[in-house]
């Protein structure tokens, strides 16, 4: 008797019993998506009706059994993460600096580290600007230090004055892309900028002021004076977090071979530092027989690695990666305590949903994408591998778990890391097979017993051995960036490409039954936009200091030099090798695109109509031609203009971007819980 409609419902979703666990984060992540992709920021009114619907519908959800409940238990945590992102936000609301300011700027160093043009940058909290009212300073500033420096010692807890420029945090340099206010309002920035006069001393450091940093660049400090410049910065910046004395080329060179993932504080620093802590102890433990015997070795190792792992992210500086690692690894050690499998997909959907309530912004990070991609792929991949190749040598067995890690990690990442960065390292998995096996074999273990012996003085033999390690590594990552076409350019996708190569991912590793195949259509979709992404035929910069221009042989650009960063940004994302003075060199100066800088070509401007013109100064009178000025483009942002049959079609940043907390002021000035005299 052939079954009904209901009847084959029923029975599609029974297969899922026991494997409904990992949709909970996945469910959660679509309404916190969901939050970030509102174009009007919402009120307490329908984040009060998401709460509702999400309680009533969880407690439903209780009682609907197992045709019912699941979609139930989707609607609820899907609203619950919407709730779950707004909250997030608006407890992180602090004033925004809302012009341009040049003056005195007095602050405690609470974070000290280095930019993208390789200056260092302070992170000030307690800060005072000369004639900006308590209530409209930002609580924390970030300061790039140029020229003549080292009149005061940078040292966390010192309250430094400097006479620095600052700006609000600035949007995105074209639209859709990275938006660095809403960056900048979850990390607690309220402005940004720069000086070029020395930082002086306006208070000394109280003692046991910030005991952490500190210690971490205390730490930092011995760890460099004892290794060669770039060996050092580089075992500092993997063993205590602090990147301050890389240099640039380095970094580079990381990234063009997929080494950068070396440098960052995630899984695999934790769980090599947690690894090798419970492997150590077990195997002192087993040498002792009477503790061998009678102690639960593995509960009391993978309790000793935790409290291994719990000071690593401490002295780290436990950024957003290093939480997150330190989440992954603490379920998997506290599944060792109960003995449960360490390494599942419930355990990995637990981490993420840690993770998630906790940080709900992390979703949109590059880390957390790539971090959870190469995870939930290998612990996929290795499930169905399980039990098989057991008569295979263990030394062949060995190289082959390497291999098939780093193959499995890279092809997960890789859409992610080209999506963010716009490269595909060519080269990166021999690159990486080079490297990470050296990297836990010898460099992290080395540098847990440098650690542990440093409070006595006796870390230079275990560095020098770690030091041997980087040295490889270095040299690997040098080498293969210099092979021909290490780096393939590739331009950025559409909005929609990534979540996409989520969904179909997902339902590929987490669906029970053939059903799952159903996930190839969204990983076919994905290729098929990307392939077909229209770049804008024009750029323009939010204050109209540079234009860009599309044409057979590139973008050309209005300019060499200045504006650099938006310059770089545009041509990476259109998937070019080019800089920006061979794109300058490309710009014919006239045209229907002209770009016009200085208030004197202002005052004497002229245009036809159908020409688009750019200026960084208002023009006196009306003009017949698309005009993009300061004015104009200060309610608007940058601009992308696309050449169709019916003339230009216009997006401004602000457009996409909507009308959020971290980018309007009239809503951030409007309370999200309503006092009681209103």
């Amino acid at each position: 008797m052939p079954l009904s409609r209901r009847q084959r419902l029923a029975q599609l979703l029974l297969i899922q019993r026991g494997h409904l666990f990992p949709w909970v984060p996945v469910c959660l992540a679509f309404g916190i998506g969901l939050y970030f992709m509102l174009p009007e920021e919402p009120g307490i009114a329908l984040i009060g009706l998401a709460g509702l619907v999400a309680v009533t519908i969880g407690g439903l959800a209780l009682r609907g059994g197992a045709l019912i409940g699941p979609p139930l238990w989707l609607i609820s945590l899907v609203a619950a993460g919407l709730v779950l992102g707004a909250v997030r936000a608006h407890m992180m609301a602090a004033p925004v600096l809302g012009f341009r300011y040049y003056g005195p700027v007095e602050g405690r160093i609470i974070g000290i580290d280095r930019s993208a043009s390789d200056a260092v940058r302070l992170t000030l909290d307690r800060v005072r600007l000369d004639d900006v009212a308590p209530a409209r300073t930002p609580d924390r500033v970030r300061i790039s230090l140029h020229g003549d420096q080292g009149f005061t010692r940078l040292e966390p807890g010192r309250t430094i004055l400097a006479t620095a420029h600052l700006s609000p945090p600035g949007g995105p340099v074209e639209p859709g892309g990275f938006d660095f206010q809403r960056h900048a309002w979850f990390q607690g920035l309220g402005a940004i900028g720069y000086t070029r006069v020395p930082v002086l001393t306006l208070h000394p450091a109280q003692p046991g002021a910030m005991r952490v940093l500190s210690l971490r660049l205390t730490l930092a400090s011995r760890i460099r004076a004892a290794m060669p410049e770039e060996t050092g910065a580089f075992a500092s910046a993997i063993l205590t977090g602090d990147r301050s004395a890389l240099p640039q080329p380095l970094i580079e060179s990381l990234r063009q071979t997929n080494l950068a993932h070396l440098l960052a504080i995630s899984g695999l620093h934790m769980g090599l530092v947690a690894g090798f802590v419970f492997a150590a102890l077990r195997m002192i433990g087993a040498a002792i027989r009477p503790v061998a015997l009678n102690w639960p070795l593995r509960s009391i190792a993978a309790l000793a690695a935790l409290a291994a792992a719990t000071g690593y992210l401490v002295l780290s500086g436990a950024a957003i990666a290093t939480e997150r690692a330190y989440v992954m690894a603490a379920v998997a050690l506290l599944a060792l305590v109960v003995m449960r499998r360490a390494f599942s997909l419930r355990a990995l959907a637990l981490a993420a949903l840690v993770v998630l309530i906790l940080r709900p912004e992390a979703l949109l990070s590059p880390g957390f994408q790539m971090s959870f991609a190469a995870t939930t792929a290998l612990v996929a991949v290795f499930g169905l591998l399980r039990g098989k190749g057991r008569g295979l040598p263990k030394p062949v067995a060995a190289v082959l778990t390497v291999i098939l890690s780093s193959a499995v990690a890279g092809g997960a990442t890789a859409p992610v890391g080209a999506a963010h960065f716009n490269t595909l390292s060519q080269y990166g998995l021999i690159a990486n097979l080079l490297s990470v096996p050296l990297m836990g074999v010898l460099v992290m273990p080395a540098g847990v017993v440098a650690l542990a012996l440093m409070p006595f003085g006796l870390e230079a033999i275990p560095l020098w051995v770690m030091g041997w390690g980087l040295d490889w590594i270095l040299l690997v990552a040098r080498e293969v960036a210099a092979w021909p076409e290490a780096v393939r350019h590739v331009p950025a996708p559409g909005p929609a490409v990534l979540p996409l190569y989520a969904i179909g991912g997902l339902i590929l590793v987490l669906w029970q039954g053939w059903l799952r195949w159903l996930g190839v259509l969204p990983l076919v979709a994905m290729i098929w936009l990307w392939a077909g992404a229209q770049r804008p035929d024009i750029l323009i910069a939010s204050r109209g200091e540079l234009v860009g221009v599309l044409g057979p042989e590139g973008r050309a650009l209005s300019k060499p030099r200045g504006a650099g960063f938006v310059a770089s940004v545009w041509l990476e994302n259109d998937g070019s090798a080019a800089d920006q003075a061979i794109a300058a060199a490309l710009w014919s100066g006239e045209g229907r695109v002209r770009h016009l800088t200085g208030k004197r070509a202002a005052d004497s401007v002229t245009c036809t109509a159908g020409e688009v013109l750019v200026m960084t100064h208002d023009p006196p009178r009306d003009l017949p031609c698309a005009v993009y000025s300061p004015a104009r483009l200060r309610d608007m942002g940058a601009v992308s203009l696309i050449r169709s049959e019916a003339g230009l079609k216009q997006q401004t940043a602000r457009e996409v971007a909507g009308r959020r907390l971290w980018n309007t002021e009239d809503i951030r000035e409007r309370p999200f819980w309503p006092s009681n005299d209103q």
